[in-house]
């Protein structure tokens, strides 16, 4: 059981690693840092716009609408952190 406490810290240590990738890309991308013409960046932020979609629409359906400012990679990003905070305290479930 301790594996699968393991495992699922896993899935959500990665999950956070590509939201804060993607929140990175976004903001290069915007100042024009990072070309989406460039063939590895498009592939790079099309895969990841893949990725998280279903993980940031929800998100965007229940938050007000706020303008140019999205804040479904933050909402996501707090949500993680805080399934992390419960397994952490239950971990007793797993022994």
């Amino acid at each position: 059981m301790v594996s699968l406490f393991q495992i699922l810290l896993l899935i959500l240590g990665i999950a956070r690693f590509f939201i804060i990738v993607h929140f990175v890309m976004s903001w290069l991308i915007s100042f024009n840092v990072l070309n989406v013409r460039q063939p590895f960046v498009a592939q790079v932020w099309f895969g990841l716009q893949r990725l998280l979609e279903p993980l940031y629409a929800p998100i965007r359906r229940m938050l007000p609408n706020m303008g140019g400012l999205d804040l479904s990679p933050l909402v996501a990003l707090v949500a993680i952190y805080a399934l992390e905070i419960i397994l952490r305290n239950n971990i007793s479930v797993f022994y």
